[in-house]
């Protein structure tokens, strides 16, 4: 760990150095800027202001990609409480397979990352998407941001489609807060608090944190979370702000694989769970710790510095639904058979940063400048044990099978706990470590007041040292990589209030694992343009204000992970390598507006042909075959989220009512095969009333016409279902 802080204090100190720089220094023009997320300056004094890494000084008309941020008063009126809830607003964002229910996986415009692992995503700018913490709560936190398209010519290792990044609750320097209490359908009781102070004139403290206890329309299944995330900001001066944040999460959630299909029988009840209650929940686990430091030289001229440790645990027994030859639902559309696994995963994370951000003159020439470094280490840590049953041929007669063996379960009348515990053996053993150090820089030149251009790019050099514990005598393999990745666009800006824009950029993601030979993967490299129009019409009326935007887009992604056919590969056991391709086009709309009369309107639509280029056998390791032209898995055409409010008063109370739709269309849920989850649309109300000053009531009603729906599946025997009609009932005392 001493090396890791020598890494972030020596980045940290060659970037003051460049900004203290005298020569730099003379060609700095003061210029205050009351909307910019840096240091502003109030009758000569400078303030300091929160700034957010790899972000800059830009208003939403001058980027030239798409930024789309669901803030607290959106969530709010969503009732989303979980990041898969939040991300449901996103037309442009997909669930993918959640490891039944264990984390958060979603594709951005048609990609995902590894479906064997968490999609990625950032808190504050810090990856927190790796490891196996369970969930993602939104306890804690202010504002989902979905940065589509890549964004690894500076964030660095990121999800090919785009970047989600969660931006926490930070102390406010005020005494304020909230205290909140949810109950609901299938035993749902929740409670939540905000609360925040200061010490003194320059010490801002925050508490946030929740606590749930859930039962669910899936029989058995119950749930139990915590988290508490405090967190402390103090100003060491008038230019420097330190802050550090802490995070804790305890999550106790059973393994669901969900439900099965058959194309004789259809699905399974969505009420059936498909596990075993004895075999007891899945516990998780995350303590994190995030410390930035800010300081600002001037009005326009700032240094963000940080370091975050993450570490993650899961851990548990579980009973899951077979596959294929050895499922029995397919022959007689009752009879679910199973296989056995305990798993112990630990993660570890570190990462450590600083960037320089600012602006500059060069003769008419406008330059606002990012340049920042960074370095992560992340090792993981994969013990798996497993029982599974020898496959039942074609025609065996079922009555003779050992039920035991096969832990049979009836779909339409479970009786669970008929069977011991089975015996698992050997699965993997594996402990892998990533480093990864990158270099990043950004400009954008304001060329004529109404043309901006934007370069940069990203020199990143990683490795990898993966250990197979499993093999005698344990092996080790080490590989060594290193990417650049450029980024250009142009933004016209045609008045205050109308822009056009249109960008190029390149990314990757590092791949955890190797092929048979031990080899490391070679990183996913995307390759997307885009190009589209803003619209702020705060800037042509009175009476309404907000963003909307159009994008039309393109991604290119290759060395996608698919099974190893190759002889020799066949010969070693299952294998994958970097052999698929993939491209993805599409237009999105969206709109989130906000009326004098008390009219809210958000809405998100996204048309998506997301398919694979090339043939080639599917990563699950089923041994199919993906053809040219075959749609991505849980990739649906069309998406479209829509949420709409008013607000008015009764009797000097103010009252705010409702409602909105998610729409899904019909997609793949099974690469390689012909199994396709059915479209469905959702509808959904609310309604609230602060009866007095400072408290709320509220009430929801989710899935109004009680539809039936899959969200997301990796196969046919692992299918998630979606709730059934749920109301929930909130109250909430301000302050």
């Amino acid at each position: 760990m001493n090396t890791l802080r020598l890494i972030a204090s020596t980045s940290a100190l060659g970037l003051f150095a460049f900004v203290a720089s005298p020569a730099i220094a003379q060609n700095f023009e003061a210029e205050a800027n009351d909307t910019a997320e840096g240091a502003t300056s109030e009758g000569g004094e400078i303030v300091v202001t929160d700034r957010r890494a790899y972000r800059g000084d830009f208003d939403p008309l001058e980027v030239p990609q798409v930024d789309q941020v669901l803030d607290e008063d959106l969530l709010r009126d969503a009732n989303a409480l979980d990041l898969n809830q939040a991300l449901d607003l996103s037309a442009s964002v997909a669930r993918q397979n959640n490891f039944g229910g264990l984390w958060n996986a979603f594709s951005v415009r048609g990609f995902s990352g590894d479906i064997n692992l968490p999609s990625g995503y950032l808190v504050n700018g810090f990856n927190a998407g790796r490891g196996f913490g369970g969930p993602r709560d939104l306890s804690g936190i202010e504002a989902v941001e979905i940065l589509k398209g890549p964004r690894s010519a500076l964030y660095g290792r990121g999800e090919p489609g785009g970047t989600v990044n969660l931006v926490t609750k930070r102390p406010q320097f005020e005494t304020s807060g909230y205290v909140q209490f949810q109950g609901g359908s299938f035993d749902f009781y929740r409670g939540d608090i905000d609360l925040q102070t200061t010490l003194g004139d320059n010490v801002g403290v925050r508490v946030a944190g929740f606590y749930e206890d859930a039962g669910s329309f899936r029989e058995t299944v119950e749930t139990e979370r915590f988290g508490f995330y405090p967190s402390i900001t103090a100003n060491l001066g008038e230019d420097t702000r330190a802050t550090y944040e802490f995070e804790y999460t305890s999550q106790d959630i059973p393994f669901d694989r969900g439900v099965i299909y058959s194309e004789d029988f259809g699905f399974s009840p969505r009420r059936t769970f498909t596990g075993e209650p004895g075999d007891g929940p899945i516990e998780t686990e995350v303590t994190g710790h995030q410390f930035e430091l800010q300081h600002d030289f001037s009005s326009n001229w700032s240094l963000l510095a940080g370091v975050g440790y993450r570490e993650t645990s899961l851990v548990g027994n579980a009973s899951e639904n077979n596959f294929g030859g050895r499922q029995l639902y397919f022959r007689d559309g009752d009879t679910i058979t199973r296989f056995f696994r305990f798993r112990d995963f630990d993660s570890e994370y570190f990462v450590a940063r600083a960037e320089l951000a600012g602006e500059f003159e060069t003769g008419p020439l406008r330059h606002r400048l990012l340049i920042g470094a960074d370095y992560d280490r992340f090792e993981n840590s994969l013990f798996i044990l497993r029982f599974r049953p020898p496959f039942v041929a074609a025609d065996a007669d079922i009555s003779l099978l050992d039920p035991a063996t096969y832990l049979f379960l009836s779909a339409s009348d479970p009786v669970y706990g008929q069977f011991p515990i089975p015996t698992p053996g050997p699965n993997t053993d594996r402990e892998e470590v990533l480093d990864g150090f990158g270099f990043y820089i950004q400009d954008q030149i304001n060329i004529t007041d109404n043309l901006q251009i934007r370069i940069g790019g990203r020199f990143d050099d990683f490795s990898q040292d993966l250990t197979n514990l499993l093999a005698t005598p344990a092996t080790t393999t080490t590989s060594k990589s290193d990417r650049f990745s450029p980024q250009v666009g142009a933004v016209y800006q045609i008045d205050d209030g109308f822009s056009f824009y249109a960008s190029y950029g390149e990314g990757f993601r590092q791949q955890t694992g190797s092929d048979f030979e031990g080899n490391q993967f070679a990183p996913n490299i995307t390759e997307s343009a885009e190009f589209g129009a803003k619209l702020d019409l705060g800037a042509y009326s009175e009476t309404v204000d907000g963003l909307i935007s159009l994008t039309f887009f393109q991604v290119d992604q290759s060395n996608i992970l698919n099974n190893d056919d190759r002889p020799e590969a066949v010969a070693a056991g299952f294998f994958l390598f970097t052999a698929g391709e993939a491209r993805s086009r599409g237009v999105e709309f969206d709109a989130n507006l906000e009326f004098n009369s008390g009219f809210n309107l958000y809405l998100s639509y996204a048309y998506t042909d997301a398919e694979y280029l090339n043939t080639t056998l599917d990563e699950s390791g089923f041994g199919a075959t993906i053809e040219a032209g075959d749609p991505l898995i849980n990739s649906p055409e069309h998406q479209l989220s829509v949420l709409a409010s008013q607000k008015f008063a009764v009797s000097d109370m103010p009252v705010q009512i409702g409602g909105g739709l998610v729409h899904v269309g019909e997609r793949n849920g099974f690469a390689g095969f012909d199994f396709d989850l059915p479209a469905y649309t959702t509808v959904r109300a609310f309604a609230e009333v602060e009866v007095t000053d400072g408290f709320v009531l509220r009430g929801d009603i989710d899935n109004i016409f009680n539809e039936t729906f899959y969200t997301n599946s990796f196969a046919d025997v692992w299918v998630q279902p979606g709730a059934p009609t749920t109301a929930r009932v909130t109250a909430r005392f301000s302050f």
